[in-house]
């Protein structure tokens, strides 16, 4: 459709001249939460609790139980509960024992540098990892640490679990 002469050349769509400007939106506090982390809109993390304990998130992994815990500025601790060791008083338990504690010896030596096996007064194996997130950390930063944590987790588990290692009962 030809545009009419003298129409003006935006095709009329232009404000008014003496219309008054758009007022700005109002700039939100937080985006949003994450966990015990308010997330600001650059996805900048902050603690929701500041002066209490290092803000922490909890989510599992192949059904065990996992953590991240952001102790200094950018410090990140990550932790899984990988399996559990059986008890004695179990139906075969002192072979499937010692089976484990092989396991385990052969699972510690192959972990990443940095990475250390620890094992728990109730016999539950914890895998530990610490990494530095970018500063400031970012949501971003963190789930992508977390995501590579339980990547890099995986053979170690289907090493444990090859073993007769059970991951059940971890919780």
């Amino acid at each position: 459709m030809p545009i009419p002469a003298g129409a003006p050349p935006d095709g009329g769509f232009a404000p008014p001249r003496d219309a008054a400007p758009l007022p700005a939106a109002a700039p939100a506090a937080t985006a949003l939460t994450l966990g015990p982390f308010a997330v600001g809109e650059d996805g900048v993390l902050a603690p929701r609790a500041p002066g209490q304990d290092p803000p922490r998130l909890r989510f599992a992994w192949r059904g065990r139980p996992c953590e991240a815990r952001l102790d200094a500025a950018s410090e990140l601790r990550l932790a899984a509960i990988a399996a559990r060791i059986p008890s004695t008083a179990e139906p075969d338990g002192a072979a499937r024992r010692s089976a484990a504690f092989a396991a385990l010896g052969a699972v510690q030596r192959a972990l990443p540098g940095g990475w250390r096996l620890a094992l728990t007064p109730d016999h539950r194996v914890r895998i530990e990892a610490r990494t530095r997130l970018a500063a400031p950390a970012t949501a971003t930063g963190l789930v992508a640490a977390m995501v590579r944590f339980a990547l890099t987790l995986d053979p170690y588990l289907d090493r444990l679990e090859s073993a007769g290692v059970a991951g059940d009962a971890c919780g």
